[in-house]
């Protein structure tokens, strides 16, 4: 452990023997969760759901979504430098965890590799919901992991008050001269219509680190290795995205489509032999959502669909063409939900999915494939007295085929889920979910057979994968009442057949070989989160928080690699009508539980301060916002990371913002 660890750590002690995420809402917070086609609220989840809005989603913005939701519970980041980085939900990435866009995935590469940026933009999220347990089940079976969902507004579902909204935000932060400005407005047209623009724009250069780029371990082994100092070359990004959709809400119901384009341009940091990996990411997309309100048996029918064309290429050099990806695919679900009859309340759906995937250029991993999925699904709820249970379940279908080839794949899967929430008294909860699922392999990890520079490896699959099974239980202890709560989950999942990539040892065109395949693999862990208000001093009221989670995942043969070590997030905050003042220490154990050739990481503990303030401006609302990042220029590395050896995170950043809504 690093020296400059050592002292944070006396902090966090203090503050966890005080309670036991912070960012769980306030008791009074009624927020519904779209998880669920029930339309269920955040607290009427039995186990975990977590959502990041208003004033902590914009504290918690980044560039990537996978680095804004990292301070979520059970969740952490890929963090394939500043351009890429996906949600790693208790362990587990990849096609485990999809990502969402107003309830439909965001049919991009992201899945296929993790130097793949997510075609979604943070900044223009109204919040964030981090879905786990029988919701999962809408999404289909590559959201076995977990679902995040991004809902911006795009398709407006009601009249906005006033006749307009609209929001609008700047910001600049120092360690990478980054600057970014994001707006967007409804207004309404008529009686009916609603018309909705949103923009963003985004730019930052090479950032600052505190000190080697080249970790310990690595220069430990490679006294040749890279020693890039003060700065992380390759580092730098491009963002950008445009947003129109046009609504019309009546009496019953809404019917709206939205036209999105989103752009990205970043660098890779680590390339191969030197070589300045960087990637241009494009998408056009559109999509349709509406509602429908029926008097009958059934209450209400909703359909969502999304369309889009995606491509992004991999350059080996400025103006150098490696490999060009593309994914061409839509995604349609519809539902119907059940009028709740002596409080059984029951909702059925059907999910279509396409995806037609290429990988052109001589460095292309995985041939031309296309995949075609359709599931039917259903949920049930009873209320009993205090007593709530529900259940869930899926069969899916899904057709694999390599293009030139005429290889195929075909999968049937079916998911359970079952659970229950007791209410023991009005401030404790106890809950519980049981689930057994089935995921079938992506095309990456069957056909896979080639070079990837831009993650370093040769990676193979195997055609002959079979389904992959999980049987698992979560359990959940939720205490809130006068200003303290306190939420227990702990989890336990067996997988049969787990499917993921391991380095072999083998050497191919200079390239480490990383070949998928399949192992029998546990999961298990805990998230503990909790706060209490302390005292009141004049104006301000201050609290405590803290957010403690681990997991660990292990096979026959050892750990599973890059499994994010043992964790704490603890802060105190002091907040009156107009200003809010936070610090925090977020603190990591080293990670030395690693699989053959996977590298261990040091522990670290990075302070962070937050300051708002929000002046009186007529009608509108107008936020100020301070903030450091690793105040103290401490060395951190994410152990999840691919390049948790050459990519340390960001040093100090000073963060300033300025956010109204109208």
């Amino acid at each position: 452990m690093k020296t400059n660890t050592l002292y944070p750590l006396a902090t966090a002690s203090l503050l966890i023997l005080l309670t036991s995420t912070a960012f769980a809402q306030s008791p009074g917070d009624e927020i519904i969760v779209t998880g669920s086609p029930l339309n269920r609220s955040i607290d009427e989840a039995i186990t975990g759901v977590s959502v990041l809005s208003g004033d902590e989603l914009l504290d918690r913005l980044a560039g990537t979504i996978g680095e804004t939701l990292k301070y979520e519970p059970g969740v952490s980041s890929t963090f394939f430098g500043a351009g890429a980085s996906r949600p790693i939900i208790r362990g587990q990435g990849g096609d485990r965890v999809r990502v969402l866009t107003n309830g439909i995935g965001s049919i991009d590469a992201s899945s296929a590799s993790p130097d793949h940026a997510v075609a979604a933009e943070p900044a223009q999220a109204e919040r964030i919901e981090v879905l786990r347990g029988a919701t999962l089940l809408r999404f289909g079976s590559s959201g076995a992991g977990g679902v995040v969902n991004i809902i911006d507004g795009r398709i407006p579902d009601q009249l906005p008050k006033g006749g307009i909204d609209g929001a609008l935000r700047v910001g600049v932060s120092s360690v990478d001269t980054g600057r970014e400005i994001a707006g967007s407005i409804d207004t309404q047209i008529g009686s009916h219509l609603v018309l909705h623009l949103d923009g963003t724009l985004k730019q930052t250069e090479d950032y600052q680190i505190p000190g080697f780029a080249s970790s310990e371990f690595l220069r430990a082994l490679d006294p040749d290795a890279d020693e890039g100092f003060g700065e992380l070359e390759n580092s730098a990004t491009k963002t950008s995205s445009l947003t129109s959709g046009l609504s019309y809400i009546g009496t019953r119901g809404f019917l709206g489509a939205a036209v999105h384009h989103f752009a990205s341009d970043y660098d890779v940091p680590g390339g191969h032999d030197g070589e300045q990996i960087s990637i241009g990411l494009d998408q056009v997309r559109f999509d349709l959502n509406g509602a429908l309100e029926l008097d009958g048996f059934f209450e209400k029918i909703e359909i969502f669909g999304g369309i889009a064309d995606y491509e992004h290429t991999e350059f080996e050099g400025p103006g150098v063409v490696g490999t060009v990806f593309t994914n061409q695919g839509y995604e349609v679900r519809a539902e119907a939900v059940q009028a709740e009859r002596n409080g059984w309340a029951a909702a059925y759906g059907v999910q279509v999915r396409s995806r037609d995937f290429a990988a052109i250029g001589d460095e292309a991993f995985v041939p031309p494939t296309n995949t075609q999925q359709i599931g039917i699904y259903m949920f049930h709820e009873k209320q009993l007295g205090a007593l709530h249970v529900e259940g869930a379940a899926r069969f899916e279908t899904t057709n694999q085929e390599v293009v030139n080839s005429g290889q195929s794949r075909q999968f049937h899967a079916i998911s359970v889920s079952a659970g229950a929430d007791f209410h023991v008294s009005d401030a404790v909860r106890l809950g519980g979910t049981l689930f057994r699922t089935e995921r079938a392999p992506t095309t990456e990890e069957l056909f896979s057979n080639g070079p990837h520079l831009a993650t370093n490896q040769f990676e193979r699959g195997d055609a002959l994968l079979g389904l992959e099974t999980a049987i698992g239980i979560e359990a959940a202890l939720r205490y809130r009442q006068d200003g303290h709560f306190f939420t227990a989950n702990a989890f336990y999942t067996e997988y049969s057949n787990y499917i993921f990539e391991r380095e072999t040892g083998e050497i191919e065109d200079g390239l480490p070989v990383f070949a998928f395949g399949a192992e029998d693999v546990i999961f298990q862990g805990f998230e503990l989160l909790g706060g209490m208000d302390l005292w009141h001093m004049g104006a301000f009221e201050v609290k405590v928080d803290a957010l403690v989670e681990y997991v660990q995942a292990t096979t026959s043969n050892g750990s599973l690699p890059r499994i994010p070590p043992f964790s704490v997030l603890t802060g105190v905050e002091a907040s009156s009508e107009r200003i809010t003042l936070r610090a925090e220490l977020d603190y990591a154990v080293s990670q030395s539980a690693t699989s053959a050739f996977d590298t261990p990481t040091d522990g670290y503990g990075l302070v962070n301060l937050f300051a708002t303030w929000r002046p009186v401006v007529d009608t509108q609302v107008v936020r100020f916002s301070l903030s450091v990042l690793n105040l103290f220029d401490a060395e951190a590395r994410q152990h999840a990371s691919f390049l948790k050896d050459i990519a340390p995170l960001p040093g100090r950043n000073f963060r300033f913002s300025i956010h109204t809504k109208f």
